[in-house]
């Protein structure tokens, strides 16, 4: 199902984003922040991932972008079916890029494709710089690592060098950005990132 989701992206020139990370790290500050600021420039839709209510759906809801909730029980990830299903909700002519924000932990979500082009972990300060060494398996899989809430260093005793080292431990190449949401340090590095792989997609799908 994850080849389905992927070779429909291509056909729709859909750049898709698979974002994951513990809970509490800013999976959905990051978000909300990036589509009122990207908006527009590129049409956006959101399937939130969760394992019980309609909150985060309803905050993305509130930016003006496309969102559906993804609800798993008891299940600790979102899996390519489920990924299937959601995409029916939205219009995918009209779309260049699907945000996924999937269920908040470091574990599960590691295994399992959704047909996504990047998996991107979010990291805050307020969490270990050790969380790459204690789950490698998440940032081995992930081509982007967000350091969130940058803005809160000051105040915490965080060592980013360190972390940056323990990422590039795991997964060699990986690809850092340090940003606040709150202050906006960092996040025009991000944005540029973006609009790139979304005129690379697209630029693919027409060709």
């Amino acid at each position: 199902r994850a080849a389905g989701n992927r070779a429909l992206f291509s056909r729709q020139g859909i750049f898709a984003l698979n974002l994951v990370s513990s809970p509490g790290s800013g999976k959905t500050t990051l978000l909300e922040r990036t589509l009122v600021d990207l908006k527009d420039e590129i049409s956006f839709a959101v399937l939130e991932g969760d394992q019980q209510t309609s909150n985060d759906a309803d905050r993305i809801a509130a930016t003006g972008t496309p969102a559906h909730q993804i609800n798993t029980g008891a299940g600790c990830h979102l899996d390519a079916h489920m990924v299937g299903h959601g995409l029916e909700h939205f219009d995918l002519a009209a779309l260049e890029m699907l945000m996924i924000e999937n269920v908040g932990n470091l574990v599960c979500p590691a295994a399992f494709d959704l047909g996504e082009d990047f998996k991107v972990s979010l990291l805050s300060v307020t969490e270990g710089e050790d969380k790459p060494l204690k789950y490698p398996q998440m940032f081995r899989a992930s081509e982007i690592m967000l350091i969130n809430k940058i803005d809160l260093l000051p105040h915490l005793r965080f060592d980013v060098a360190k972390c940056r080292a323990y990422a590039e431990r795991v997964h060699p190449g990986i690809k850092i950005f340090e940003v606040s949401c709150y202050s906006g340090e960092g996040l025009e590095q991000w944005y540029a990132w973006l609009r790139d792989k979304v005129k690379c997609k697209r630029t693919g799908a027409k060709g």
